[in-house]
């Protein structure tokens, strides 16, 4: 049998994008940090958001039935980590964010932001599985070609592993 503690081990190993999910209710933001988000199909345009229940946003997010996904840049450390230890709306201080579509706040400045309705939500055990469908994509920062990653329980940029790798030979 696996342990949880192998497996959160393993997962520690596991580099993936930092994103920003997020929503909205009542004029209030909500949202979260998340690496569990890929892209599903191309027709329709779709991702995959997997969001902890135990998240304060969670609730918020699925009962609204759309959400935004902001692929942070490696240029965005100090934003990821206020977002990441902020509480509720206080996350979203210090920041532009844009409204699209479904009103959900997307990042100014990101990689790239999905604007997104629920389209199906899943019981995957700790977290729900959303098939989010894409209703517009805004490329906002046209210079952002490298995300912000999280590796080994710290955010990454791989521009510096590129350079330190770059420096060995």
């Amino acid at each position: 049998m696996i342990s949880t503690e192998d497996f959160r081990e393993a997962m520690q190993r596991f580099a993936g994008p930092v994103t920003a999910i997020t929503s909205i209710k009542d004029g209030v933001p909500c949202g979260l940090m998340a690496t569990a988000v890929c892209s599903l199909s191309a027709d329709p345009p779709s991702l995959i958001v997997c969001i902890n229940k135990s998240a304060s946003a969670h609730d918020t997010i699925i009962d609204q039935g759309f959400l935004g996904v902001s692929v942070l840049t490696d240029s965005m450390l100090a934003f990821a980590d206020h977002f990441a230890r902020a509480k509720g709306p206080d996350r979203f201080e210090g920041a532009l964010w844009n409204f699209q579509e479904t009103g959900a706040p997307l990042l100014a400045g990101a990689s790239v932001a999905f604007d997104c309705r629920i389209a199906k939500t899943h019981d995957g055990y700790s977290h729900t599985i959303v098939i989010a469908k894409i209703h517009d994509i805004l490329l906002p920062n046209q210079d952002a070609d490298r995300c912000l990653l999280w590796h080994r329980q710290g955010f990454v940029s791989l521009a510096a592993k590129q350079a330190a790798e770059a420096l060995k030979k």
